[in-house]
């Protein structure tokens, strides 16, 4: 199934099924909307999953691995081993987000899509299209054609997971100089300047932040990515791991499932992926803003509000499993609540405080 294909099977939230969630909210003995953003998020998995009684038992965060070439320039503080390093160690629960991921009982998938390296771990998927991107600020990052065999790939891992039972995914990413492919796609995308995208990443001097700006905009400058077509941007100044994740975007909504958003890597690529398909915003949930100036941007143009705000700015998909926990709360409110209705005939001191 190609892309076009996929795009033109996504289907809109179930109407009836947001009416009839939003119509139990409303009759919750509480007043109304007093669940703020929660009767918000019920009404929206109920248009997911078209069912009022859906339940997200089994939930997985797919993480995708890659080296951008990029990282030559000097945009990053760590050595690139970095991203072998913690792709391994995703599985063992050491890292951040393998250590959150066990507060929400969910599963990591950990996908070496383009690290650089010839090593082959247990710890993880080997779907490597290539040991690392061009550097961009030199040629092309990737070809079309690798941009849609990662969108490919994401796409596909998505639906293992569908067919083996998950109910939900989150995203997120490891890779050495993400936070600078990620500023030249939302440069694109967004159309945001380099002040407003660029970040320290992992914690760059001032002088190396400069450096860094000064390589985006070099880069941004040099192929001028075309803003109407995200597979051009991607290309250009992407990554492979961002471009995994569009398909991973695609792939929720492809089969209906809530896909969660995690930080600056993870919402470019859900902007992506919106501007390819503007359905597949409908099954995405944020979760967390990121410190990372260009999540502001790309999240304004999602039109989107994130659950919360930690101060993060750490990625991996440490986000996930915090909402993965709202998710569960908000099926529990539509499930377990009672009804003024049910309260009423219970109790002859019946009071209505729905509109309090």
């Amino acid at each position: 199934m190609n892309l076009n294909e996929i795009m033109a099977q996504i289907k809109p939230l179930n109407r009836e099924a947001r009416k009839l969630a939003r119509t139990i909210q409303d009759s919750l003995i509480k007043p109304l909307g007093s669940l703020g953003q929660l009767e918000e998020l019920s009404v929206q998995l109920a248009g997911i999953t078209g069912d009022i009684n859906f339940c997200f038992n089994k939930k997985a965060i797919v993480i995708m691995c890659a080296d951008n070439g990029v990282y030559e320039e000097g945009v990053s503080a760590a050595p690139q081993v970095v991203t072998l390093m913690q792709a391994i160690n995703f599985q063992k629960g050491v890292t951040g987000v393998g250590v959150l991921s066990k507060l929400s009982n969910s599963e990591m998938v950990v996908i070496d899509i383009g690290i650089n390296s010839d090593v082959v771990s247990e710890n993880f998927l080997n779907r490597k299209i290539r040991k690392g991107t061009n550097n961009l600020l030199k040629e092309c990052a990737m070809t079309r054609e690798e941009v849609f065999k990662a969108i490919e790939i994401g796409f596909e891992e998505v639906q293992k997971l569908h067919q083996a039972g998950f109910s939900v995914i989150g995203t997120g990413e490891m890779g050495l100089g993400n936070t600078t492919t990620s500023s030249l796609i939302l440069m694109a995308l967004a159309d945001c300047t380099v002040d407003e995208a660029v970040g320290k990443g992992a914690g760059l001097t001032d002088e190396a932040f400069a450096h860094k700006k000064e390589i985006v905009q070099k880069a941004f400058d040099l192929h001028k990515p075309n803003k109407n077509d995200p597979i051009d941007v991607l290309a250009k100044v992407g990554g492979f791991d961002i471009a995994g994740l569009v398909g991973v975007y695609l792939g929720a909504a492809y089969y209906r499932l809530p896909v969660v958003i995690d930080g600056v890597i993870s919402v470019t690529a859900a902007l992506a992926a919106f501007q390819l398909c503007e359905k597949t915003k409908d099954f995405m949930i944020p979760s967390h803003g990121s410190l990372e100036p260009g999540y502001n941007a790309a999240i304004q143009k999602l039109g989107m509000k994130p659950f919360f705000d930690l101060g993060m700015r750490l990625g991996e998909g440490s986000g996930c499993p915090f909402t993965f926990l709202l998710i569960d709360a908000a099926q529990m409110i539509l499930h377990q609540m009672a009804t003024f209705s049910e309260t009423a005939m219970d109790n002859s001191n019946f009071v209505d405080i729905r509109d309090s």
